[in-house]
């Protein structure tokens, strides 16, 4: 059995990550329409669920360094680049299913209030690789499995509420609309704002590009040889 394989095998085990996987991104669709951004406010949302999903797949890896298989890894004969490769293609396999069933579902609740399920889809596939690799990043810098999960979840509302997400980043003093572009959730309200307001689609480029660079920082610093 290949890591690959291995990786669903070992999170669909637990009964209870199905409501990561399919409860929630369906339930949040159902969430009305707000007075921002111009469209239903569980589009706006999913974006930080991601960050949540991906925390907990990337939590098998934290697992296998604290049940000491990352050692045993090290004297057979895969490499840490393979591991971590497989892993993280079978995460963004995972969170990828997630999105098609997020993005019909709010098409099929919503109908017309619904922005380009295309550009969606897109804007939540590089998201997706931007939140794996902050995931891998951030348990990257811990021991404890618990104390990782404890801080990562007021890291990531901090994120989005500082992000643009939960509300316009024009709120904020202009000091921080500066500051805050270094956060990725920021480009992530900037692709939403493309697709829901009447910007040129053009414009989604430059979001897009800062999420992929973002997910290559992340992914630098996460994939670290790290098995003790």
């Amino acid at each position: 059995m290949t890591i690959f394989t291995f990786v669903f095998k070992r999170f669909f085990r637990q009964r209870s990550n199905l409501l990561f996987l399919l409860i929630l991104p369906v339930g949040v669709m159902f969430l009305p329409e707000g007075e921002w951004p111009p469209i239903p406010l569980g589009f706006q949302y999913y974006g930080i669920l991601l960050m949540f999903i991906a925390a907990k797949l990337a939590g098998i890896i934290m697992q296998d360094r604290y049940d000491k298989a990352l050692l045993r890894l090290s004297i057979a004969p895969v490499t840490h680049f393979q591991y971590l490769l497989q892993n993280l293609l079978a995460y963004f396999l995972i969170l990828t299913l997630v999105n098609i069933a997020a993005v019909l579902t709010g098409v099929i609740v919503h109908g017309n209030n619904t922005p380009s399920p295309v550009l969606l889809f897109i804007i939540y596939s590089f998201f997706t690789l931007t939140a794996l690799g902050f995931a891998l990043a951030w348990i990257s810098l811990f021991h404890n499995k618990e104390t990782a999960f404890a801080v990562v979840s007021g890291v990531i509302v901090l994120m989005a509420m500082t992000g643009g997400v939960m509300w316009p980043v024009e709120l904020m003093p202009e000091v921080l609309q500066r500051v805050v572009m270094v956060i990725p959730t920021y480009w992530l309200a900037e692709a939403m704002r493309v697709v829901s307001f009447d910007v040129p689609v053009e414009e989604l480029a430059v979001p897009l590009v800062m999420m992929l660079l973002f997910s290559a920082a992340f992914l630098l610093l996460g994939s670290r040889r790290r098995i003790s």
